[in-house]
């Protein structure tokens, strides 16, 4: 049996990756900051594990009590508390980075030891189409709206890195999924797409084979030109 780790499921798109991977027939270890409020997540038949992406410490425990890894899916993130300029310091744009990319940074290098045993060791970044500058730009896109810079670095840092992984690491699928405006506590529930829709991409990534597609970003439609 496949064994899926996943970040931030107890809710959202991470609770709903849960749910579906199972269905898949995957063995799910649900990574969470709080394992007293994941409820919902352990009631899919889902592992429970505490882990805190911003916590080395935290980091380190999980993975360690972990012990077999195929597939890693990133899904922690956080919007942030700066949504323009003028609200905007450094410790705003730290605290974003630090939950959204260097906490995939974490936990991947944590993981890789456990991946390197893997017949079919897979890895899937959630991004966003925001981290896209060209859908910034264009006022025909849902990304056009959005004037936030912290959570926009930080999910065009999350496309790099993926590429940057998946070069350094050719024996494993490392891709990121953009799961589009979807409903969840980020956007206040105002996104246009179920979570269904929303982690199309995350689970075709997460359920590859080995002559899988690496070190590319896809949303639901299939593969974005980066």
């Amino acid at each position: 049996m496949t064994t899926t780790l996943i970040t931030g499921a107890n809710k959202g798109l991470g609770l709903e990756t849960t749910r579906r991977l199972i269905e898949a027939g995957h063995d799910v270890i649900a990574g969470v900051r709080d394992p007293d409020k994941a409820d919902d997540v352990r009631a899919l038949g889902a592992q429970v594990i505490r882990l805190d992406v911003t916590d080395t410490a935290s980091v380190t425990e999980a993975l360690t009590s972990i012990p077999r890894l195929d597939v890693l899916v990133n899904n922690a993130g956080v919007i942030g508390s700066a949504h323009g300029v003028d609200d905007l310091d450094a410790d705003a744009m730290a605290d974003t980075l630090d939950t959204n990319v260097v906490g995939i940074i974490r936990v991947t290098q944590a993981a890789l030891p456990l991946l390197r045993e893997s017949t079919n060791p897979i890895i899937v970044n959630v991004a966003s189409g925001v981290g896209m500058g060209r859908f910034l730009q264009d006022p025909q896109r849902d990304e056009f709206p959005v004037g936030s810079i912290p959570y926009a670095a930080s999910k065009a840092a999350v496309i790099t890195l993926t590429v940057q992984y998946a070069k350094n690491l050719p024996e494993m699928r490392v891709n990121a999924s953009d799961p589009g405006y979807t409903a969840t506590d980020l956007n206040a529930n105002t996104g246009h797409q179920s979570v269904t829709e929303g982690t199309d991409a995350t689970v075709a990534l997460a359920t590859l084979d080995r002559a899988g597609p690496t070190g590319e970003f896809h949303s639901r439609s299939g593969r974005i030109d980066l």
